[in-house]
C-alpha cells in the first residue's frame, strides 16, 4: 500500500491560485536587505519540505538534522533553535545568559538599542547599557566604563556583552577584536553574545569560516541571521558554550518564537548551510556594496563616510539631491541633519542596479 503524499487515491492539490502579483519584480530597493525576495534554492528547499505530515514544534525530520549541520560550521557543542525573527532571537539569547538583575552592555548604535522597539527591556526585562564606540565596534575599554558600575545596588548589573557582526554601520570585527572582547568579558564573569544578523556578510568579507569569528573567538551564544541572506523568513539562536547558557527551549516558547510547522524554518537553513549558498549570497551582496561605494566615491561632492566592509554603504549627499533621488529610489537616512544616508545591497543586487543608481546620483549632483 502506498504511503504518504501523492499515493493511489490521494489527489494532488491544484497548484493554481487566486492570488495575484502586486509588485514589479524588476524593482530594486536600497533601503534594506530585508526588501529582497527569497533565493530560488531556498524556495526549492521549501517545496521539498512541503507535502505529507511531519511532527510539529520541532520534532520533524528537518529540524532533527539541524544540530549536526550547524556543528559543521560552529563546532561540536553547537545547539540550534530556529525562531521567526532577529529581535526574537536576540531576546531569547540574552535571557539565556542573564538573570532578573541582568543588564546588557552594547554599542550605542546596536540594533538592540535603536531598532527593536525596546523589546529586550520590555519583554526580557533587561536594562541596556549602551556605550559610544567607533564605527559601531565595541572594545574592552568601552565595555569597562559600563562594567565598573557593578556592585552598586542603585544600578542594573552587567551580565553580558552584546556585539553586532557586521555592525549597524557596515563594519566588521576582526577575529582578534572579538577574542579581546571575549577575554575581557569572561574575566569579568560576563557572557558574550553576538547579534549575527549579517554574520555571513562579515565572514565573507574577512574570508574566514563562520566559527572563526564566533566559537573560536569565544562567543557564548549567537543570533544567526538568515532573512537578510536569502531566506524567506527565519533566524536561529545558536548556543556555542552550553556551560554558560540555560533554559533556551523554554525561553523560546515563552517568547512566542516556537514555530508549530518548524520544518519550514529548518529546511531553509539546510539550503543555506549544507553547501555554500550562505557564502555566495553574502559575497554577492558585499561585492555590490563595494562596487556602489567605489562608484559614488568618484562623484564630486559625494562623501563615503564609513568603511565599506559588508553590504552597507554610508554616504553624505546634499539634501536637495537626496530629495530628488527619493522620487525614484528608496533608502534609509542615517543622519538627517548631516545628509548621511545608508544604502543596502542584497544577494540579488546586480551590477546594473548599482550603475543606474550611480548614474542617477551623478546626474542629480550636476543639477545643483
Amino acid at each position: 500500500m502506498s504511503r504518504g503524499y501523492g499515493g493511489p487515491g490521494v489527489r494532488r492539490p491544484d497548484t493554481r491560485t487566486d492570488a495575484v502579483r502586486r509588485h514589479d519584480p524588476r524593482w530594486r530597493d536600497f533601503t534594506s536587505d530585508n526588501c529582497s525576495g527569497a533565493h530560488p534554492e531556498v524556495l526549492a528547499a521549501l517545496s521539498l519540505a512541503n507535502g505529507g505530515h511531519q511532527n510539529a514544534y520541532g520534532k520533524d525530520d528537518y529540524t532533527a538534522h539541524l544540530d549536526a549541520l550547524f556543528r559543521r560550521h560552529f563546532g561540536p557543542r553547537a545547539q540550534v533553535f530556529p525562531v521567526f525573527n532577529g529581535t526574537g532571537a536576540n531576546v531569547i539569547a540574552l535571557q539565556a545568559v542573564t538573570d532578573r538583575r541582568g543588564a546588557v552592555v552594547c554599542a550605542d548604535q546596536a540594533h538592540l538599542n535603536e531598532d527593536e522597539g525596546g523589546a529586550p527591556e520590555r519583554v526580557a526585562g533587561l536594562k541596556l547599557l549602551s556605550v559610544p564606540c567607533t564605527h559601531g565596534r565595541l572594545d574592552p575599554r568601552a565595555v569597562r566604563s559600563a562594567v565598573e558600575t557593578r556592585g552598586d545596588v542603585q544600578r542594573a548589573q552587567p551580565q553580558v556583552v552584546s556585539l553586532t557582526q557586521a555592525t549597524e554601520l557596515g563594519t566588521c570585527y576582526r577575529p582578534d577584536e572579538i577574542r579581546a572582547l571575549s577575554a575581557y568579558a569572561h574575566a569579568q564573569g560576563l557572557a558574550l553574545h553576538m547579534d549575527g544578523a549579517r554574520l555571513a556578510n562579515a565572514a565573507a568579507f574577512l574570508g574566514v569560516p563562520l566559527r572563526t569569528c564566533t566559537t573560536d573567538a569565544g562567543v557564548d551564544i549567537l543570533s544567526f541571521g538568515g532573512t537578510k541572506n536569502g531566506l524567506l523568513f527565519g533566524e536561529c539562536v545558536v548556543v556555542l558554550d552550553p556551560s554558560r547558557v540555560s533554559g533556551t527551549p523554554y525561553l523560546r516558547k515563552q517568547s512566542l518564537q516556537l514555530a508549530s510547522k518548524m520544518r519550514f524554518l529548518s529546511a531553509q537553513f539546510e539550503a543555506l548551510l549544507a553547501g555554500d549558498l550562505w557564502w555566495r549570497n553574502a559575497s554577492r551582496a558585499n561585492a555590490m556594496a563595494a562596487r556602489l561605494g567605489q562608484c559614488l566615491a568618484r562623484i564630486d561632492g559625494v562623501v563615503v563616510t564609513r568603511p565599506v566592509e559588508a553590504n552597507a554603504v554610508f554616504v553624505k549627499l546634499p539634501h536637495d539631491v537626496i530629495g530628488r533621488l527619493r522620487e525614484t529610489y528608496t533608502f534609509y537616512p542615517n543622519d538627517e541633519e548631516s545628509g548621511e544616508v545608508r544604502l543596502m545591497c542584497s544577494f540579488d543586487t546586480t551590477e546594473s542596479d548599482v550603475e543606474r543608481f550611480g548614474t542617477a546620483t551623478a546626474q542629480e549632483m550636476t543639477r545643483r
